[in-house]
């Protein structure tokens, strides 16, 4: 067997980028948008991880920010069905790595991880309120599209205590969202509206792909995604288990689909599909959000931009060392430093209450916010609001917001 090629990590990096569609990402410098440019940016990465912190903006926007510029926030809600009809429209939701926005068309990719056992605790649920779950879902069968809010079984009491004190008729639909029963038709208020599957579902949704030939064809998205990756890579992606990517990994590169490759400085064998591109320069800046495909695996973020990094909302105040919600800044094919963003909307101030630089880059700190500030505006024009504050501190907020005044 011949050895591999070997690849510099410079390289890899951009092969990743580019990949990523984040090259020529540059603010001001992208044109208009609409509902097609966002299907094709969605089909790129495959899907859109979804979560309820809102302090800047709620996940899914970003990365098309990323990528498209200041988009139609609006355009996205309706093509998602998001306080937007009631009805499925050519997107749901599911554990795809983690909660997801992914094509209907997916849907059939799937089946095998619905037909899954939950983890044991979650299934012993299932199993002991049988009787509720199969309640639930008549209840949904009778009366049509609805959120889980809108129940009006008994054992949906409302508790005190906060949003993760749900009822037990809640706990139900979420096993009926696991096993596929419920899908959901878009959400109101960010809480999903759910339908059931059969009621709602396509035709060309309803079949099932089997397992080996759906895990292979993940693993071939994942890699087109990711340009060059490792095995642990390409099965973060769609949360599969390394054992299962590694057997679709082997089918792949005996069909000639993947290319091994070595990528100095990784320690670990890597793949590239054929033809991916590989610029020789990449021009971009961009605001990253914590669960975008470019950093949302930790080791391969590190591995490939030497980046450390936690987005610290999980972390007691005491011991965060970046701020609350903390993004990721690429500047061309670099990740520089980081910011922690809030949309004070009342105030109509986008503010940087904590800002970063990597020190591999601080010499070049006055360089790169002035790369930063634009992204900056832009992102608190897309949000409606009137400027951009340095409200924090951080080894990078004295030249941003010497940057953003100059700006």
């Amino acid at each position: 067997m011949s050895r591999p090629d070997r690849i510099p990590a410079a390289q890899a990096r951009r092969i990743a980028i580019a990949a990523s569609g984040l090259h020529g990402a540059m603010p001001g410098e992208r044109g208009r948008t609409g509902p097609k440019t966002l299907e094709r940016a969605i089909g790129r990465l495959g899907l859109l991880q979804l979560d309820s912190v809102n302090v800047f903006e709620r996940s899914h926007y970003l990365p098309l920010l990323a990528r498209l510029g200041p988009y139609d926030r609006g355009a996205l809600d309706r093509l998602v069905h998001h306080d937007h009809g009631r009805r499925l429209g050519s997107y749901t939701e599911y554990v795809a790595h983690e909660a997801a926005i992914l094509p209907v068309a997916d849907w059939p990719l799937w089946a095998w991880k619905r037909q899954q056992p939950m983890r044991p605790n979650d299934e012993r649920w299932a199993d002991e309120h049988a009787s509720l779950v199969a309640d639930v879902r008549a209840e949904f069968a009778e009366r049509g599209p609805m959120r889980p809010s809108d129940m009006e079984h008994p054992a949906h009491e409302r508790l005190p205590g906060g949003w993760w004190n749900k009822s037990d008729a809640y706990w139900a639909t979420a096993v009926l969202f696991r096993r596929g029963d419920l899908v959901t038709v878009g959400r109101s208020r960010f809480e999903r509206r759910y339908a059931v599957a059969e009621a709602v579902l396509p035709e060309a949704a309803t079949g099932a792909v089997d397992r080996g030939d759906a895990q292979r064809e993940l693993v071939r998205r994942a890699a087109a995604a990711y340009g060059v990756a490792t095995l642990d890579d390409l099965a973060d992606y769609y949360r599969l288990k390394v054992a299962d990517a590694k057997v679709a990994i082997a089918e792949l590169v005996d069909a000639g689909e993947f290319e091994p490759v070595e990528v100095d400085g990784w320690g670990r064998p890597a793949y590239v599909t054929p033809g991916a591109r590989a610029p020789r320069r990449i021009r971009s800046t961009a605001l990253l959000s914590p669960f975008d495909p470019l950093v949302w695996f930790r080791p391969r973020a590190e591995r490939i931009f030497g980046f450390e990094y936690r987005i610290s909302i999980y972390t007691p105040a005491a011991e965060r060392q970046h701020g609350y919600y903390v993004l990721p800044v690429l500047i061309d094919d670099h990740l520089v430093g980081r910011v922690d963003l809030k949309s004070d909307r009342r105030a109509g101030i986008l503010r940087v209450q904590h800002a970063t630089i990597e020190p591999a880059h601080g010499e070049r700190a006055a360089e790169l916010a002035a790369r930063l500030a634009p992204a900056l505006a832009e992102a608190a024009a897309w949000q409606g609001l009137d400027r951009v504050e340095v409200t924090g501190p951080g080894t990078w907020a004295r030249q941003v917001a010497a940057a953003v005044r100059a700006g």
